[in-house]
């Protein structure tokens, strides 16, 4: 007895802390689960022991007394509660007891979604809202009325006149899925209060001491029951009072329904359950009532809820778990994504293991750590989320996790753009888990060109390990695509037998093995963008040709020069420099060219590149703290080389005219290892190109250098991807909008816009018959 007697008193503190922390304070720290099962609990050890209930039981009353924080507010009629219930055999009984009480066998209920909200009420006099209150302990809340006021679906005068002299409506105040996203994604890009979830977001939101905070807040308010009436009637059931109350300009579910009996009351169930995740606004069940007024005050109350009223609650949602480890997972772009592997829990009725924490910066927000209890949550098909951390549970000697320097998989660098949330593996072409992506964009049309080569076939040959990385398509065989197409049609259950006569289709392993044969020739461009490098892409490709002109030496150029090219920034340079790197990446690289990939349109550097060439422009190029172009100029002048500048003491540093601070941000720089060896890897690669640069006298300029070309419309006789590429061969830089740079506007039929603000502009304009002249004219 003493054991029970402990075990019970434990039940009571627990739930009233969870009441305060949940209906006063906005901030629980157990999951809506959690808390129903201490109830369930308390309530079957109350029944089994009742000389141990107390009239002051949680089990007897509802929600939390007033905070103190607004005037206080009695309810002329309680604000109740409801049971629960969890199964079908629950929704069976109670629909039992309710027909033994009245006699009936045909019972009707109204039906409506149970939100996940807020409980007010709302009290109209003479058909004007004066004042607006919480739910609180049920007897007495929160005079709210002022921030009521701001929800501009809550009316302030009631439409037409047969309303009662005093009203009181009963509802949920909420803040939509979409509202709550918008709002917690504002707050993180400007540094704001981030919600926890949309109940606490709408809670917390009403309790605002300042309404105009309130009113910033985007609430929605529906409206579910009444309390008092006076001076007055309404219909004698609950679905015509619903109406009513719609009639009146409250807003009230378009989900609310009569069904009939205990088949209807669980098809509304599992109907709303589907539909769950697609709703605007977060349920945690559905609410049944007794529609006839009448059968409701026969039915009665009981403790802190109605006979007549329950809540069919859905499986959970949210759940408490703990934290094994966190882990990261490589897509198949690369992106890198942290998991966390916990002790399994059931979520929403599936055994839940693993949580995706989104991001590096996710998990710096809620601050996960390994041994850490999490709320998991999961909506329908949506992947479980780790949404909360139980600061209070955490154990001691927990650690920060950050995220790891090397891709678990293939060993490449991790890399994070500077503003970027993702990381990613920058081993693209070696890295296993990227191998259907980087082959599927490496064939494709703008790419490579593999006519037939789709990402079925593809993902078919990674699966029977006939493809380890892009090169290992130009090993492939007729026989190595018929064998996977047999071992793909096994797998699917597709013997020898049911093939027509026995025979297998060979058209399509011909087609492919001759496609991709034809792919082996190909330009510059193509062959950098069919690499999948982040962030280039053809306009990016076109430009690393134009400028320098062969693979050979694009393939080994530090991340700086890739600066001098025209419109790369230092994203793209760094990018660029990342990719080629990696060890995997330099050997597919190889082995595409020793599988006979030829790349023939190869040319010198461009002999512009001659005047960046520089020590100056490098140390610009390198972001060097504190290194303007104007410092960079001015080492440029004091220092012949990058190695008289490693070596340089610091005082001559000054003496090249820089200011103190700067020329410790310069020292501190070159002092790191890794920075050294970049700035004399990059000095030794801009004299390697010098080498290979063209006297300008031998350059020949082709007839669009220096010109700006735009295409518009659809062309006949080429697509406009190969009339760009033809402008470009003579010099031309093609771009994607007119404007007063514009030099030469290519118009084919349907042009549109474009063609529009060249003539306002007073941009030369060609047709397609013209270009097809010119092009003659230079070939």
């Amino acid at each position: 007895m003493i054991d029970i007697a402990t075990r019970i008193a434990d039940l009571r503190r627990q739930i009233e802390d969870a009441n305060q922390r949940y209906h006063a304070l906005d901030a629980p720290e157990i999951t809506d689960a959690q808390y129903d099962a201490l109830v369930r609990e308390l309530e079957a050890l109350e029944r089994a022991h009742p000389q141990l209930a107390e009239a002051d039981s949680p089990t007897r009353r509802v929600g939390s007394a007033p905070s103190g924080r607004f005037p206080q507010v009695a309810h002329a009629l309680p604000m109740l509660s409801l049971g629960n219930a969890f199964s079908d055999e629950e929704v069976g009984d109670f629909v039992r007891r309710i027909s033994e009480r009245l006699a009936r066998d045909v019972l009707a209920f109204s039906a409506e979604p149970k939100l996940d909200g807020l409980a007010i009420s709302l009290r109209y006099e003479g058909g004007v809202f004066v004042q607006g209150a919480t739910r609180g302990d049920g007897a007495t809340g929160e005079d709210v009325t002022a921030n009521l006021r701001t929800i501009a679906v809550i009316p302030e005068t009631l439409q037409g006149s047969d309303w009662p002299q005093v009203l009181e409506v009963r509802g949920e105040v909420y803040m939509a899925r979409a509202d709550f996203e918008r709002w917690n994604a504002h707050a993180r890009l400007h540094g704001g209060k981030v919600l926890a979830n949309p109940r606490n977001g709408a809670a917390g939101s009403l309790r605002q001491i300042d309404p105009q905070l309130t009113a910033q807040r985007p609430l929605s308010f529906y409206a579910y029951g009444i309390g008092l009436v006076e001076g007055g009637a309404l219909p004698d059931t609950h679905s015509a009072t619903l109406a009513k109350l719609r009639e009146w300009g409250l807003p009230v579910s378009d989900l609310a329904t009569v069904v009939v009996g205990v088949d209807g009351l669980l098809a509304y169930y599992r109907r709303i359950g589907d539909a769950r995740d697609g709703l605007a606004f977060d349920i945690d069940g559905v609410v049944y009532k007794l529609d006839d007024y009448a059968g409701q005050r026969e039915m009665g109350f009981v403790a802190r809820a109605p006979r007549w009223a329950i809540a069919h609650k859905f499986p959970a949602q949210e759940q408490a778990t703990v934290v094994d480890s966190i882990e990261v997972n490589v897509g198949r772009t690369g992106a890198v994504t942290p998991w966390a592997l916990m002790q399994p829990v059931l979520v929403g009725g599936v055994t839940v293991s693993r949580a995706t924490l989104h991001n590096a910066d996710h998990v710096a927000r809620l601050d996960v750590r390994n041994g850490d209890t999490v709320i998991v949550r999961r909506a329908g098909d949506v992947i479980p989320e780790v949404v909360q951390v139980m600061l209070e549970q955490r154990p001691a000697g927990a650690v920060p996790w950050s995220m790891p320097r090397h891709c678990p998989v293939c060993g490449a660098e991790l890399v994070r753009e500077e503003g970027a949330a993702v990381w990613r593996c920058s081993g693209e072409l070696s890295c296993p888990a990227q191998r259907v992506q980087s082959v599927f964009h490496f064939a494709s049309r703008r790419a490579m060109d593999i006519d037939g080569l789709g990402e079925r076939y593809i993902e078919s040959l990674v699966e029977f390990g006939e493809l380890e990385d892009v090169s290992d398509l130009y090993r492939l065989t007729l026989e190595d695509l018929l064998a996977m197409k047999r071992r793909a049609d096994e797998c699917e259950g597709i013997t020898p037998e049911t093939v027509k006569a026995g025979k297998v289709a060979t058209k399509w392993a011909d087609n492919l093995i001759e496609a991709i044969d034809h792919s082996r020739d190909t330009t510059l461009s193509r062959f950098l963008y069919a690499l999948g490098i982040q962030h280039v892409g053809e306009s990016t490709a076109r430009a690393l040709a134009l400028w320098f002109g062969d693979l050979a030496l694009i393939r080994h150029l530090p991340w700086p020069l890739f600066k001098r090219v025209p419109d790369i920034g230092g994203e793209v340079a760094r990018a660029l420099g990342h990719f080629l790197d990696q060890p995997g990446n330099q050997q597919v690289i190889d082995r595409l060219l020793a599988r006979g990939v030829r790349i023939g349109d190869t040319r010198a550097p461009n002999p512009e590149l001659a005047d960046v060439l520089d020590l100056a422009t490098l140390l610009a190029d390198l972001d060097i703290p504190k290194i303007t172009p104007l410092r960079a100029a001015q080492l440029g002048s004091a220092f012949a080389d990058a190695q008289m500048l490693l070596h340089a003491p610091a005082h001559t540093l000054v003496t090249a005219g820089l200011p103190a601070d700067t020329s410790s941000a310069l020292v501190a720089w070159l002092e790191e290892d890794a920075n050294a060896a970049l700035l004399l890897r990059s000095a030794q690669a801009q004299q390697q190109v010098r080498a290979l640069l063209p006297e300008r006298a031998d350059a020949v300029a082709g007839p669009l250098s220096g010109k700006t070309v735009v295409l518009t419309g659809s062309l006949s006789s080429m697509s406009r991807d190969v009339a760009g590429a033809r402008l470009e061969a003579l010099g031309a830089k093609v771009a994607g909008s007119v404007s007063k740079k514009t030099s030469l506007v290519v118009a084919g039929e349907e042009a549109g816009s474009k063609l529009a603000k060249a003539e306002e502009l007073g941009v030369e304009v060609w047709d397609e018959a013209k270009l097809l002249a010119f092009l003659a004219q230079h070939a």
